[in-house]
């Protein structure tokens, strides 16, 4: 706001008690008490207990921690809004030029025994750390509104706005409390006035500096606006309206200020505009309008009582005589703000009191993954013993699939079994990934697919296990196991009776005509298991980072970031590893067993080799059943037809299908025993690597091999003091969560000694 010089005040009244006074500046610049109006209507009964609840939280520290209520103060340049801080405060600020218009001012207005006035800069946030601490550094308390003009000068050169300055315009913030008996507990932020265009001496980035404060400033929901404009312009072009309106479009919090009536031709139409402005009927406000007469130039060094006192007679006059009178004027001004400030502040400070309880126990929170402070080394010690009891509690119940604990969340259905949040239920995704194991094992372990003969000699059914369905299930199988799809092959029965008739004549030993070598069952059964290797590696490596990606999420669960991190360096990632190299290791004895001869005592393998047998042999006298059938002409039946077997085509069936070739009839069985021994050991081999590798090697104790009493006993003291011992940041850290914590709490103390208020 653009001000100009102007001299002390004189101002004449009775001296009341503490409850009815402010605090002046007489001819010689000291403090004097008398009776003001316009801040007595600050100080109703109601309204001042709700202001002091505010005051004593803003005095806790907690403005740095929630957006308190307050009112702002803001208009276009030249607006006036100096004449509207100074009727309602009655603080004489200084009017040198171009001293107040460039940066944000808080005046905080508060009740105290003995009066008081301080300043001090809030840095504005992005500025550097060696700049925001030479800025926190001013403080000064003076004794006298005469100082006050040196004062403020001497901040407007610290933020770099001097003569010599760069900038124009700064979003530090002068803060300055003034304090004395009478003084209601009111805060008021006063804004830079809006700048419609840049100048010569005001540039773009100026404009758009000042645009972007105001809008911060208006847009936070517990600040009550009020929106000075000027008599003087066109309010249509005045741009703090819109901006009020886009941001509180009703007017729930924004009372509208019009300043310099006397400016209007009295009974003009302009007049009659701005009329109907203030009776609310052309820019609507929930909280309406009001209306103040500045002093005049020629009234520039009259006292704020003869100030009131112009205002009055001109308000008695005119049209203006026909508005009701708590609309006009600064004493009805004061009563008004008091109503508004209390159902504001009544109606916030519930919302209040929740979000400062939230952030307490978001601090609390932090505080608690800190753990408490640990400088010797038996402190340290107990601070991991503490972390692997809170960890090895969520590992255990993860592993047994106990999901109560709020580690654990909320489910995300929509996204794969692994994704973060998923993952921490453990179980749930291991027995996932175990199904998907045993499908994938089932359906492409075999290394070739037996399908149908190529032959029509004979149509011997296909192979009710290793033949896969119409439909492959390859669409239950997530992307990482679908892809061995591609290791299997598909082949007739005819050319597989082929390629094991070729293995027999290779490795025919001393056995006799019509029979096999029985380590033909042993060279078949390892092709067709060539696969298995493969798929259970790839199982095994996977189970394994799930593993791994939960026990760092339970980790940084149990402890902050920078003490997790060093657990898993240190000793977790070593751990892990050793229990996939123990389960690798594992695997490879079990897929070592499967290179050893064939050995069962499953008595469903001579069940399925009988039924396999019996199945073709079924197939063959079917075939040949058909091929004897006739029909016969019965003339003792009506001439009826009927099915009879032709015993001599019969007879002459079976001779022709008497095969000579013994190596293919043996390779028939063979193939046929082989697959009768596969069907067994693939049921075997899925549930040995579930529950002898998955379980055993990489579930089964992983919270005691990672973390727990015992590791953290095995540590040395360097290695403890590595990973809990608390860096200079981190003592930083506490210290600064420790404050906000005291701030936060000093806060809570405060609402519930208010309680009763709103009762």
């Amino acid at each position: 706001m653009a001000v100009k010089d102007e001299p002390d005040h004189d101002e004449e009244a009775g001296e009341h008690g503490e409850e009815g006074v402010a605090v002046k500046s007489d001819d010689t610049g000291k403090h004097q008490s008398v009776t003001t109006s316009s801040l007595d209507g600050l100080q109703s009964q109601d309204s001042r207990k709700v202001m002091d609840i505010v005051d004593r939280l803003r005095r806790s520290g907690l403005s740095s921690e929630l957006q308190l209520p307050q009112l702002v103060v803001s208009g276009d340049q030249s607006s006036g809004k100096s004449s509207v801080l100074e009727a309602i405060t009655e603080i004489p600020f200084p009017r040198k030029e171009n001293l107040c218009t460039r940066f944000a001012t808080e005046i905080i207005l508060r009740r105290a025994p003995t009066a008081s006035i301080s300043t001090k800069i809030i840095p504005d946030k992005f500025r550097p750390t060696t700049e925001k601490k030479r800025l926190e550094n001013f403080k000064s308390s003076i004794l006298d509104f005469t100082e006050l003009p040196n004062l403020m000068e001497e901040a407007t050169n610290l933020m770099g706005l001097g003569d010599d300055g760069a900038g124009a315009f700064s979003r530090d913030v002068l803060s300055i409390e003034i304090a004395g008996p009478g003084r209601p507990h009111l805060t008021l932020v006063d804004l830079p006035g809006l700048i419609h265009s840049e100048t010569k001496m005001q540039s773009k980035a100026d404009v758009e500096l000042i645009d972007g404060l105001v809008d911060d400033y208006i847009k936070e929901k517990r600040t009550i606006v009020m929106a000075v404009v000027s008599a003087k312009n066109d309010y249509a072009n005045q741009i703090i309206l819109k901006k009020c309106r886009d941001v509180d479009p009703k007017g729930h919090r924004t009372l509208g200020i019009i300043t310099k009536p006397d400016f209007l031709e009295p009974d003009s139409d302009n007049e009659a505009s701005w009329i109907e402005l203030a009776e609310n009927r052309d820019i609507q406000f929930a909280l309406g309008w009001h209306i103040l007469k500045n002093r005049s130039n020629k009234e520039i060094n009259t006292s704020f009582a003869e100030r009131n006192v112009s205002e009055h007679i001109f308000f008695s006059k005119g049209k203006y005589r026909e508005l009701p009178s708590e609309m006009l004027g600064i004493n009805s001004l004061g009563s008004r703000l008091s109503q508004l400030l209390y159902k504001h502040l009544k109606t916030e400070l519930p919302a209040l009191q929740k979000e400062l309880n939230s952030k307490h126990a978001e601090v609390c929170r932090e505080l608690e993954l800190l753990g408490d402070q640990r400088p010797t080394a038996h402190e340290q010690r107990r601070f991991l013993m503490s972390v692997s009891s809170n960890y090895q509690e969520i590992v255990n119940n993860a592993v047994k699939g106990d999901y109560d604990d709020q580690f654990f969340g909320i489910l995300e259905p929509d996204e794969p079994v692994d994704h973060e949040r998923n993952m921490r239920r453990l179980r749930a995704v291991v027995q996932y990934l175990n199904l998907q194991f045993a499908s994938v094992m089932r359906e492409y372990g075999n290394k070739s697919r037996i399908t149908a003969s190529d032959s029509d000699e004979l149509s011997l059914p296909i192979d009710d296990f290793l033949a896969p369905p119409a439909e492959p299930r390859t669409n239950a199988l997530d992307e990482g196991y679908a892809q061995f799809k591609s290791l299997q092959e598909g082949i007739s029965r005819d050319a597989a009776v082929q390629r094991v008739s070729n293995v027999l004549v290779r490795s025919r030993g001393r056995e006799l005509p019509c029979t096999f070598n029985p380590l033909l069952i042993s060279q078949l059964f390892w092709e067709q298991s060539t696969n298995w290797k493969t798929i259970a590696e790839y199982h095994v490596e996977r189970v394994a980072n799930v593993c791994s990606q939960f026990v760092s999420l339970a980790i940084r669960e149990a402890v902050s970031l920078d003490v997790a991190g060093r657990l898993l360096a240190i000793r977790v990632d070593d751990a892990l590893q050793g229990r996939l190299d123990s389960a690798k290791s594992e695997l490879g004895t079990i897929i070592q067993d499967t290179k050893r001869h064939p050995i069962t005592y499953d008595p469903h393998y001579v069940d399925a080799v009988q039924k396999r047998r019996s199945k073709i042999y079924n197939a063959r006298i079917q075939q040949l059943a058909e091929t004897a059938s006739t029909e016969i002409a019965d003339a003792n039946d009506g001439w009826t037809y009927k099915q009879m077997l032709d015993a001599a085509v019969l007879n002459h069936s079976i001779s022709d299908r008497e095969d000579p070739d013994m190596e293919k009839t043996s390779a028939e069985e063979a193939l046929d025993d082989s697959l009768s021994y596969y069907e067994g050991e693939i049921n075997y081999f899925i549930s040995v690597v579930t529950k002898q590798v998955i379980e055993r090697y990489l579930l089964t104790k992983l919270a005691k091999d990672t973390i727990s009493p015992m590791v953290i006993g095995d540590m040395t003291d360097n290695e403890v003091a590595f990973v809990a011992a608390e860096p200079e940041e981190k003592t930083r850290d506490r210290e600064f969560l420790e404050n906000r914590k005291a701030t936060l709490e000093k806060g809570q103390a405060t609402f519930k000694s208010a309680l009763g208020l709103f009762r």
